[in-house]
């Protein structure tokens, strides 16, 4: 058996309810955002706190956290919030407390850096990328690896097992960010927070995703 390494050394297991604390941040930060005029250094709180290239260029690094917390509409943050209750409950309750927010963090950072430096290679400066969806779409995937035989209620009606949902999921936004679909979505947060989920399941897990998909379907 392979010896741990720091990369994937495990942490001692503990359950908090962390992701229910993590929708109370977001409902918390809907408000201040949406319904306060709150400002900084002349700042709408919304712009201060959304991932805009042009500001990371100057150093507003916080903002490859503090994207997560933003949404801009009602409807953006209940379909996230309820996904998050959802999944990211079961997922804690099995990973436990700390893999669970190093990988709901890990996937969300590293999915903002990866968004940030193709946004800046397009010369895409003026972006505003907001909201949980990219690591909500980093824990579909997750139980999608863990839970390989589970089924979900595809668009809410299609009863699917999860792997081929979360297949279909990426193939839809592969071809949105490609030719444009759904303008005003951050299509591309959600690739890079999927590839960082893939990245971490190898890593941390020792879990091939296509081989525990390929056995189990």
């Amino acid at each position: 058996m392979m010896k741990d390494s720091f990369l994937n050394k495990k942490f001692r297991y503990t359950y908090s309810n962390a992701a229910l604390y993590l929708v109370i941040a977001n409902l918390f930060v809907y408000f201040l955002t949406n319904y306060t005029s709150i400002t900084i250094g002349g700042m709408r709180l919304i712009y201060w706190m959304s991932l805009i290239p042009i500001y990371v260029e100057q150093g507003w690094v916080w903002q490859f956290v503090t994207y997560m917390f933003v949404h801009g509409s009602l409807m953006h943050l209940f379909f996230n919030m309820f996904a998050l209750i959802m999944f990211g409950r079961m997922l804690e309750q099995t990973i436990g407390t700390r893999e669970f927010l190093l990988f709901y963090f890990l996937c969300g950072i590293l999915g903002g850096v990866v968004s940030y430096l193709f946004y800046i290679l397009q010369g895409s400066y003026i972006v505003a990328v907001m909201g949980a969806s990219g690591c909500i779409y980093a824990l579909l995937f997750l139980c999608a690896v863990l839970f390989p035989t589970a089924r979900i209620l595809f668009f809410f009606f299609i009863p699917m097992k999860m792997p081929y949902a979360v297949m279909i999921y990426i193939a839809i936004e592969i071809f949105s960010q490609i030719y444009g679909v759904a303008s005003g979505v951050a299509h591309l947060i959600h690739l890079s927070c999927i590839a960082i989920a893939w990245l971490y399941v190898m890593i941390r897990f020792r879990l091939n995703p296509i081989k525990v998909w390929r056995d189990n379907l």
